[in-house]
């Protein structure tokens, strides 16, 4: 069996591993000339984090975790704790892996080093795909034709092969954006910062935790506004997150501060789909159902398709890659979709304008903590998508 993944983003190499761990041989290709994840901060639930064991790179990555420790959930003007939960040992213990945060190049570069070089084609731009009963082909930039028995398109939230397959669909504006950075741990020692903090307010909401081991802490201040350009390098304006989040806390105001520098990024998201493949070529991940970031499981969706792609192909015959990828899907498009609405309505609860229905939201918010050690969110954590069966 012989597979081309398209995109080596963190959805693209884990469905490479996932795909050689069952057998499968992989050429991945890239377009960008090196390993270049942008960002910064990523989370790492134990659905995912139970994925990268069964990869064997999840002690690589712990290793360069932040110390998550506890999640405390605040009110933007006064900092006042709304609420806290576990996001230490305890996870660990109740749902058999741990939730991690970590820098996104820190994540690509520890699967990309399980990955053998010799598989991998970086500076390979794919300009199409076509496919018969027998196989799949794509064509580079050069003039090159790859062909394998599928192909696998993870290529991100500005995905071409979703265009191939399923005509023009355009990446939809979520009306928010964020502005993002990093800080040595050295410039905000002095602010007794919880270990990861959510401050809420009236259309926006901060979020800063620690990656590194604690040796950086990665902001995500988010507001909502009617345009942003989806970049991971456009530079905010000098004194523009200040001016939007005026009137906070004065921690976030002192972490804004002393960011100096930020990066403006606009969320955007993809419109659900009622199929990701056709024959022998399927989505995977953000190409898929890139969605709002506001439930922490963007990345951990994409690990747990790769997870259960890799699954459905295991010991299948390239006659059976068809049935398999309708496998695949039925596995998977249900719960992910699932998970961008989700996302999407944290995100409009985070954002409640003051006044009764965000002191109804803070008190339910209370409630819940007073019965569970876990965030709501972690109603996610304890899928294991290897021993959900495939709907008949």
């Amino acid at each position: 069996m012989r597979a081309i993944v398209m995109g080596a983003g963190i959805g693209g190499l884990a469905a490479t591993l996932a795909l050689r761990r069952a057998g499968v041989e992989v050429t991945l290709v890239e377009q960008t000339p090196r390993y270049t994840e942008a960002g910064a901060g990523i989370q790492l639930a134990p659905n995912a984090t139970r994925v990268l064991r069964r990869l064997g790179r999840l002690e690589a990555v712990a290793a360069l975790s932040g110390p998550p420790g506890h999640l405390s959930f605040r009110s933007w003007s006064d900092g006042t704790e709304i609420c806290r939960y576990t996001l230490g040992r305890e996870v660990d213990d109740a749902f058999g892996a741990p939730y991690l945060q970590v820098h996104r190049a820190d994540l690509q570069q520890a699967l990309a080093a399980a990955v053998p070089a010799g598989s991998v084609r970086l500076g390979t731009e794919v300009v199409g795909i076509d496919q018969d009963d027998r196989s799949a082909t794509v064509t580079t930039a050069h003039g090159e034709r790859l062909s394998a028995d599928l192909v696998v398109a993870a290529d991100g939230i500005r995905s071409a092969a979703r265009q191939w397959l399923f005509g023009t669909d355009e990446a939809v504006f979520s009306r928010t954006a964020a502005y993002r950075a990093l800080l040595p741990a050295s410039e905000v020692a002095d602010l007794e910062l919880p270990d990861t903090g959510i401050w809420l307010g009236p259309g926006r909401h901060f979020v800063h935790y620690w990656l590194r081991r604690g040796e950086l802490l990665n902001v995500v201040a988010v507001f909502g506004t009617e345009t942003a350009h989806e970049s991971w390098t456009e530079r905010a304006e000098s004194g523009e997150p200040l001016r939007a989040f005026e009137g906070w806390e004065d921690g976030v105001v002192q972490v804004l501060t002393r960011a100096g520098q930020m990066y403006r990024w606009g969320i955007y998201t993809r419109t659900p789909l009622p199929r990701w493949h056709i024959g022998r070529v399927t989505l995977l991940g953000d190409s898929a159902h890139a969605m709002v970031p506001f439930q922490a499981q963007g990345a951990a969706q994409a690990i747990l398709d790769a997870a259960v792609l890799g699954d459905c192909l295991t010991d299948a015959a390239p006659d059976d890659v068809p049935e398999a990828l309708d496998r695949y899907v039925r596995r998977r498009l249900a719960a992910a979709t699932g998970m961008q609405a989700r996302s999407a309505s944290a995100g409009e609860e985070f954002h409640l304008p003051d006044g009764p229905a965000a002191r109804a939201r803070n008190a339910r918010m209370a409630a819940h903590a007073a019965e569970h050690r876990f965030w709501s969110a972690s109603s996610a954590w304890g899928t294991d998508a290897l021993e959900d069966p495939a709907p008949r």
